[in-house]
């Protein structure tokens, strides 16, 4: 747990007070709860947790649960509105802006995002359902994704449509 707090510390560039940080400070603790095996030390451990869940969702505008399976040097770049379900996953490198969700596209249906390693996603925008964002990929602000988005490829619009990032030659 400590080493991965140490990382997230270095991905927030050493400022504590990134709320992301803070997020991810509780996401860390909450998964290492589950690590203590008797019962008797993790409840007390899971009703600290709670606590410091709800607080860190009411001062940071940021519900990451601790169901949710990310990668490394997750970064939550702004405060406020994001909104990620227990089922989605995370690759490594992933950077979420303000007002985004992640989750499932119909109440009752199962079904989360799987977003793969150095995916970028603009502020407000929604990936719902049981979709794929593949590498690399970047999803335009305010985009409401709701089909499987190739790797290297970028989403906008409303629905979101998929463009190709041309690539420059950098020696011109």
């Amino acid at each position: 747990m400590f080493k991965l707090i140490r990382e997230d510390w270095q991905t927030y560039q050493r400022d504590p007070w990134r709320q992301g940080l803070w997020v991810m400070v509780v996401y860390r603790f909450g998964n290492w709860r589950y690590t203590v095996r008797p019962a008797i030390l993790r409840k007390p451990l899971s009703f600290v947790y709670k606590l410091l869940k709800v607080t860190s969702q009411i001062l940071t505008g940021i519900d990451l649960p601790c169901e949710t399976r990310i990668g490394r040097r997750l970064r939550i770049d702004h405060f406020g509105g994001v909104i990620i379900s227990g089922d989605t996953i995370i690759g490594d490198d992933v950077i979420l802006r303000h007002g985004v969700t992640l989750g499932l596209r119909h109440e009752g249906q199962s079904g989360a995002p799987v977003l793969g390693d150095r995916v970028e996603v603009g502020a407000g925008a929604k990936i719902l359902g049981a979709i794929k964002i593949g590498d690399d990929a970047k999803i335009g602000a305010n985009a409401v994704v709701l089909k499987d988005v190739p790797c290297g490829a970028v989403a906008v619009g409303v629905p979101a449509r998929i463009m190709y990032a041309v690539k420059r030659d950098e020696h011109v």
